[in-house]
């Protein structure tokens, strides 16, 4: 997702700082960069030279080492509040006061992360959808703190990234989530009660209700464990209808986490 986030910035012009948590990480998120990009120009999607655009990305193993005159700071670290509360405290601490600080996540309270800033009025939710360069949606989620300046400027950036937005108050889940998981924890029930195979549910939903991916797939993209993690937080603001099947909690502990691990309610390659 922060890649992919990194690449339409620096395919809409931007000069991107993209931090990792080691070594390692910064590489292998270079490397994530330069596969999209690479990808993008085979497509024909690079207004520029591929080299012209990779050299706007830089990688970086610190949110200290933040440009202090970063314009808009977006964060996509897991669902984990007290993680998402330490990155966007650093960020806010070594960027200037015209930053505009973004949390990318799915479900958490855009409100609650606020409250940890001393410029919540600067922030707000921007919920980006995998895969970044091909989605045309951003979820843009205000909390009570929100500013209308900064609501405004968010949609001009989203529209220069050539997206379109959906605006939400702050509430668990937002729009997308709420429906999209919902979807989802029910298509692996069905499975989990022998309904139907993984296949069969979801070229139900891709051939007649014209899904673009059905709920079960759509779950391997994001990742069981990050459903699961947003399945429990609904759960306990919403009530047990989001409740997670066991058969997710299963698969999540055997690490079948979907596509990034090659099998999930499917067998990736």
């Amino acid at each position: 997702m922060g890649a992919g986030i990194a690449q339409v910035l620096a395919m809409a012009g931007a000069e991107v700082t993209v931090v990792e948590s080691d070594a390692g990480a910064a590489e292998a998120a270079r490397e994530r960069v330069l596969a999209g990009l690479r990808g993008a120009q085979e497509r024909g999607k690079l207004a520029e030279p591929l080299d012209s655009v990779a050299e706007r990305v830089i990688v970086r193993t610190s949110v200290g080492e933040l440009p202090a005159d970063a314009e808009l700071v977006v964060e996509a670290v897991p669902e984990v509040a007290a993680l998402k509360v330490d990155v966007l405290t650093a960020a806010e601490r070594a960027v200037g006061d015209q930053a505009v600080l973004a949390t990318n996540t799915s479900s958490l309270s855009v409100g609650e992360l606020a409250a940890a800033l001393r410029r919540p009025e600067r922030f707000i939710g921007m919920h980006f959808f995998n895969p970044v360069p091909a989605s045309k949606l951003v979820e843009v989620v205000l909390a009570g703190q929100t500013s209308d300046e900064t609501r405004d400027r968010v949609l001009a950036w989203v529209s220069e990234l050539g997206k379109s937005e959906v605006v939400v108050r702050d509430s668990p889940g937002f729009a997308t989530s709420r429906l999209g998981v919902l979807l989802g924890l029910e298509a692996i029930r069905m499975l989990e009660e022998g309904v139907a195979d993984a296949e069969s549910i979801d070229r139900a939903m891709e051939l007649g209700y014209r899904h673009p991916m059905g709920p079960l797939g759509s779950t391997d993209l994001v990742g069981l464990d990050v459903r699961l993690a947003i399945a429990e937080y609904l759960a306990s603001t919403l009530g047990d209808r989001f409740a997670p099947p066991q058969l997710l909690r299963d698969k999540v502990a055997r690490g079948e986490l979907g596509r990034k691990t090659g099998q999930g309610f499917h067998t990736w390659a």
